[in-house]
């Protein structure tokens, strides 16, 4: 039986850069297929194969579209989202994360990091590099590991939203909304770091760069 392949979309004004990608992730990935690369959002959202399990998004397309709006577009088609930049600036960052993306990679890294930033992605877990986290102010070890949905969950929890209200805009039970918090909590105490309060669960965030002061 052939292994089902991780479908990734690439999205970015530069066709050179779409080429490049295109054949790095090619040449040093076997588990994931390039479905489609173009170089606008309009061309993304129309391919016959989109949605994707994840879309690598150039941070900066030039075309007017805030990118909070491309994210939360992403994310209810069910697609992963990986954003691309050349910039490795903390607040860009921290607010490309708090927007939904799963991961940030800079375009200088090597193509390893972006087939491990799919691959991450794919699980729903967060990727950041080493060198980005220490642009966070944060060792990568410092805070544990969160699948994209746990973060979001803090996100809007750490934001002021009650419990219910982060069910709701997540189309998930309120048990359900308690129960990621609880396995919140359980990750950073894992790693000795005290969420237990909601001041204490905000000011984590910020630091982690889950939501934006």
């Amino acid at each position: 039986m052939t292994p089902i392949k991780i479908r990734v979309a690439i999205v970015d004004d530069h066709r050179m850069i779409l080429s490049a990608f295109t054949q790095w992730i090619t040449d040093s990935a076997d588990d994931i297929e390039v479905i489609t690369a173009v170089p606008t959002w309009p061309e993304l959202l129309t391919h016959p194969q989109f949605p994707v399990d994840v879309v690598l998004l150039d941070l900066d397309l030039k075309d007017n579209i805030p990118v909070s709006l491309k994210l939360s577009t992403l994310k209810t088609t069910g697609s992963q989202t990986v954003v691309m930049s050349a910039y490795s600036d903390p607040g860009v960052v921290r607010e490309a994360l708090a927007a939904g993306a799963v991961g940030y990679l800079v375009k200088s890294e090597p193509a390893s990091a972006m087939v491990e930033a799919i691959r991450c992605a794919q699980r729903g877990e967060s990727y950041i590099s080493a060198e980005l986290d220490a642009a966070l102010g944060r060792s990568p070890s410092a805070s544990p590991r969160l699948s994209a949905q746990e973060r979001r969950v803090m996100a809007l929890y750490a934001a002021g939203d009650p419990v219910k209200s982060v069910a709701y805009e997540l189309s998930i039970s309120e048990e359900t909304a308690k129960s990621y918090l609880k396995r919140i909590r359980e990750k950073y105490r894992s790693k000795g770091i005290d969420v237990g309060t909601k001041v204490a669960l905000r000011k984590r965030a910020i630091i982690d760069g889950i939501i934006v002061n």
